[in-house]
């Protein structure tokens, strides 16, 4: 099969290659699902370059991605007969593993590959692996959100986008920040802020009559620490997914603890089983609906791999860059 590997950290344009490897076979327990299209999401491109702290090549030759979409060809012992021939989307597919979905197949284990529709694309099925569980897990892991209020902060990102669609399909009030009119109406939030013309916290105290809000969803922890703790709500929840201005930032202990805050930094490479079915099950109905809408950058084929972690690298596309396969 055609594969894009690398075999070593480096600039995507030195060290991703496409090479030819052998299909793999399906384990017991595993299904071979003849990837259509492969995300990349920006833990992807870190991964590459070794920007990791402590960062080590684990397997002698990798292909990269986590995220992705086909159709299974062949089942391994234990697995439903069945599945042959279904559209699936993938998740984890290079989360401790060595061969990721940068490839015409990948052999993975059965449950990380999920139903999808047809009424869903396999490009829009590889966004949701990484941005969109993280956006349905920073909201719904402690329970239903109706009537709250969220605040998601960098709504037009690829996370912050979906989690704009869920709170509200969740019954919330939802209000995002952006930098830009364009990326308010990329967000599809009805209420936005500019956080680069206003004052956050000022704004939304005025949207929320002086209350608050009962939960952030936040990509910059750091950066936003003394804005949310301003708007934070005692009792709320601040789940943040992401610190890229300060991995280790200070932490204002006496500021959350006594508004009873609770802090959740997740990661969704670590859910655990029953949280993932339950964030699969409402996706599923979500796409059945008809009810999310997604945002695909198409980067080309596995040829165009480079050029499209560069893209990723480079931070300014709208959506998630997707490689046809």
């Amino acid at each position: 099969m055609k594969a894009i590997t690398y075999r070593g950290f480096g600039p995507a344009s030195d060290v991703l290659e496409l090479t030819d490897i052998p299909t793999p076979d399906p384990a017991s327990g595993e299904v071979l699902v003849r990837v259509h299209a492969s995300g990349i999401n920006p833990s992807d491109v870190k991964l590459r370059s070794g920007a990791r702290p402590g960062a080590v090549m684990q397997f002698p030759t990798i292909i990269p991605h986590s995220d992705g979409a086909g159709v299974i060809e062949a089942v391994g012992q234990g697995v439903d007969p069945a599945r042959v021939g279904e559209r699936v989307w993938i998740w984890n597919g290079q989360w401790q593993r060595a061969f990721g979905t940068g490839a015409e197949y990948i052999a993975l284990p059965s449950d990380q590959a999920v139903h999808l529709p047809e009424t869903t694309s396999f490009a829009e099925g590889a966004c949701f692996g990484i941005p969109a569980m993280t956006a349905w897990y920073a909201l719904y892991c402690d329970g239903p959100i109706t009537d709250q209020t969220v605040l998601v902060t960098g709504g037009a990102g690829t996370v912050g986008r979906y989690a704009c669609q869920m709170a509200a399909l969740g019954g919330a009030r939802v209000i995002t920040t952006v930098s830009s009119d364009e990326k308010a109406a990329h967000s599809g939030a009805s209420e936005w802020i500019n956080y680069r013309k206003q004052d956050v916290a000022q704004a939304v105290m005025e949207l929320t009559d002086g209350a608050g809000v009962d939960r952030i969803v936040e990509v910059d922890f750091a950066a936003n620490q003394p804005t949310s703790l301003a708007l934070i709500r005692p009792g709320g929840t601040i789940a943040s997914y992401a610190s890229a201005s300060q991995m280790k930032p200070e932490l204002d202990f006496y500021g959350f603890m006594f508004k009873n805050v609770r802090l959740h930094m997740l990661i969704v490479y670590q859910l655990d089983a029953a949280a993932r079915r339950r964030g699969e099950a409402q996706l599923g109905a979500w796409l059945e609906q008809g009810a999310l809408s997604h945002a695909v950058v198409p980067a080309g084929n596995l040829t165009n791999a480079a050029k499209a972690h560069a893209m990723v690298e480079a931070g300014q596309k709208l959506g998630t860059v997707v490689l046809e396969v």
